[in-house]
């Protein structure tokens, strides 16, 4: 009995020590030249006691790399290029995989093609004597050839008169989210810019502050560039005003505690104002939790009190409960607006020939008056499915590009034409 102990033991010895010995290799290539990246500087993070570094070396002429395993676990590699930190796209490497790849890209101080596309305001007031407000904003690198914006302030905000900080956020393409400090501009009040680099593909910026209430305010969203969608999700107790009301949109979520207004297709001269009154809470969307270290790259989460970003692993993507409402809206304003022009031309027909979707339908509409329902709710599970098939990787970037675009399209071409019906 002894004998087939030490026996097992020594199995299992060696089998660990198999294990500690493994060898983990990868590549480094350039995204902007399509070539290897010699001689960038590749270090090994150990993740089995927080981000420990493990290991350090520096891609060869043809951009491998590799690292002798001393232990067993999760691990992290981060390449430095040019003064920006990469890491492979699938995040923390698991301890039975041994290879990995990572992508750099050529940076610069200033770039076209980055832009922001969706940008989200919550709002609460758990009392009559302070807003809560966090932003969270969306900001696509479609630069081409693909390069990563670098240097200081790479991204600028706006915060309302008064606002004061309590925390902010950036996570990168496929990273983890960490701690930021946005920097004042000295010259103009209300103006903050972060120093983190945009790399290509989709980043996002969030800031948590506190505002004085009254019982009421009004605010003033400030955008720099065109923005495809701008979301205020608020409580449904508190009261919304717009100053110009046909620059938003409102829905209400499936929970029936919040409201949402959603503008579309915002340019710098769009006049966002509006006045919000009454006091109420969101449900919280992410745990609530101390400050964690700053550390930078998928293996830093941070806890974000009331919602936005937080920890994305095993989670859903943090603009993902906003995407497919916001779409939602422009959806809906599509089916009634066009099921309104038809039903006057042409009398009541299958709902289905009120709107020429880009994706399939997977429900016909029955009859005439369940059919705006019916439809908008077909619409919106594909539209979830459509979402959710891209943050998997199974419909290509380039399909749900053209499926969004069409749907936009769409939208303004059916919401001109029941105008113009309106009108006449």
């Amino acid at each position: 009995m002894r004998l087939r102990y030490l026996q097992l033991a020594s199995v299992i010895l060696a089998l660990i020590a198999g294990a500690a010995a493994q060898t983990l290799t990868g590549t480094v290539t350039n995204g902007t030249t399509g070539k290897a990246a010699a001689s960038d500087e590749v270090v090994l993070l150990s993740l089995s006691q927080g981000m420990e570094e493990s290991g350090r070396t520096k891609a060869d002429a043809a951009g491998n790399f590799s690292f002798e395993l001393k232990e067993v676990g999760r691990h992290l590699v981060r390449v430095l290029h040019q003064g920006v930190n990469y890491f492979p796209q699938g995040g923390p490497i698991p301890p039975n995989v041994s290879t990995t790849s990572i992508t750099v890209y050529e940076a610069a101080k200033k770039l076209d093609g980055v832009a922001a596309n969706v940008h989200v305001m919550r709002l609460q007031a758990p009392d009559d004597k302070t807003l809560q407000v966090v932003e969270l904003i969306a900001v696509k690198n479609d630069s081409k050839p693909p390069r990563a914006l670098a240097g200081e302030r790479t991204w600028q905000v706006y915060l309302p008169e008064g606002a004061q900080i309590d925390e902010a956020a950036v996570q990168g393409p496929g990273g983890m989210p960490i701690n930021a400090s946005p920097v004042p501009d000295d010259k103009h009040r209300g103006l903050y810019y972060f120093n983190f680099p945009i790399r290509p593909g989709e980043s996002r910026f969030q800031i948590l502050y506190h505002l004085p209430y009254t019982g009421e305010a009004t605010l003033k969203p400030r955008v720099t560039g065109k923005l495809e969608h701008f979301a205020l999700l608020m409580p449904k107790s508190m009261q919304f005003g717009a100053k110009i009301e046909s620059n938003f949109s409102s829905m209400a979520d499936d929970t029936g505690a919040s409201t949402m207004e959603v503008a579309t297709n915002v340019t710098p001269d769009k006049d966002l104002t509006f006045r919000i009154s009454g006091t109420g809470t969101l449900p919280e969307t992410q745990p609530q939790g101390g400050s964690q270290p700053q550390a930078e790259g998928p293996g830093a989460p941070v806890a974000r009190p009331g919602g936005g970003l937080g920890n994305p692993e095993g989670t859903p993507d943090p603009l993902e409960k906003y995407r497919w409402p916001i779409l939602a809206v422009c959806l809906g304003a599509l089916v009634f607006g066009g099921l309104w022009v038809v039903t006057k031309n042409q009398g009541v027909q299958p709902a289905r020939a009120a709107v020429a979707a880009p994706a399939p339908v997977r429900a016909a509409a029955p009859g005439p008056s369940s059919a705006p329902t019916l439809l908008l709710q077909a619409l919106k599970e594909e539209l979830f499915q459509l979402e959710l098939d891209r943050q998997q990787g199974k419909i290509p970037e380039a399909e749900y590009a053209t499926a969004k675009a069409a749907l936009d399209k769409t939208l303004q071409r059916a919401i001109a034409r029941s105008q113009q019906a309106a009108s006449s």
